[in-house]
């Protein structure tokens, strides 16, 4: 039997991102689109035989262990499937943190998939995604990858058309915004802008990148700080000014991305910022996880 897998763990985008209400449970019902990109961790795997789980991230102070998400997901993989060999987690970081990027979701949606080839390989796709709502909001759409409408916490996943083949420039600004935070800043009644997700939908089966670019929404961005709405509205700027069909904040933020139709364009929006901005990344779109 093999013993150990590498593998990777691309981040994730939104392409939108609406609250529609706050739940009894005090969670928030969304609705978003979701894509995955060639920006991504490498993860290996290696079973043990002591029942323990050893989490280590080189050149980080991320935490270790079962704290890391990583090593939740591999804790509950073994409690649902009924194995518990343990396992040691080796992870090469290059999605930034606190990013809004679904970094730690992707981590641990890697260390499942990896599980479920090392020990249990004829669990499906759709049992995958159940332990992973037991780790996360995001690791069941990390799980699946591609292009896809989430609703619910996230959860409730709908395959939607691939993205067309484009550039993307992902800049993360000097600073973390919490996900909690930004929750409690927001009142759905207040909301003024609201994502078109039919018209989007559109967009992306005639695989037209203007159109859906231009459709981009992300509401968080209505509830940031007069200081976090500068620094952010300004690496949208560039990055249109550069050329991008489109530019937003994903998730809780603050990163920023950029669509772009021309590489040589993203190329000088990716060398400009840089500069100003060391976590600034040239990717595109991942075709699966």
């Amino acid at each position: 039997m093999m013993k150990e897998l590498t593998l990777f763990a691309p981040a994730k985008l939104n392409l939108t991102l609406d609250i529609l209400r706050r739940r009894e449970d005090g969670y928030h019902d969304l609705k978003m689109t979701m894509i995955c990109v060639d920006l991504r961790d490498t993860l290996t795997v290696r079973l043990r035989e002591d029942g323990k789980i050893l989490v280590r991230v080189p050149g980080t102070d991320l935490p270790e262990g079962e704290d890391n998400l990583a090593g939740r997901a591999a804790r509950i993989f073994f409690d649902e499937t009924g194995s518990a060999p343990g396992a040691e987690i080796t992870i090469e970081k290059r999605i930034p943190f606190q990013a809004g990027m679904a970094g730690g979701s992707a981590d641990a949606a890697a260390v499942l998939r990896a599980l479920r080839t090392l020990l249990h390989p004829k669990l499906t796709d759709r049992e995958m995604e159940t332990i992973g709502e037991r780790v996360g909001s995001d690791v069941p759409y990390c799980v699946r990858g591609g292009t896809a409408l989430a609703e619910g916490r996230g959860e409730r996943l709908t395959d939607w058309p691939s993205m067309p083949p484009c550039q993307i420039v992902v800049c993360k600004p000097d600073f973390g915004l919490s996900t909690p935070e930004l929750f409690g800043r927001v009142r759905v009644e207040k909301l003024r802008t609201h994502p078109n997700h039919e018209a989007l939908h559109a967009a992306l089966l005639g695989k037209d990148l203007r159109a859906m670019a231009k459709l981009m929404v992300n509401v968080f961005e209505e509830v940031l700080t007069p200081q976090e709405a500068e620094t952010i509205g300004n690496i949208k700027a560039r990055l249109l000014g550069f050329g991008a069909e489109g530019a937003a904040m994903t998730g809780s933020g603050p990163t920023v991305f950029g669509l772009f139709e021309d590489e040589a364009a993203a190329r000088g929006a990716f060398d400009a910022l840089r500069t100003v901005y060391p976590q600034t990344f040239l990717t595109r779109p991942a075709p699966e996880v």
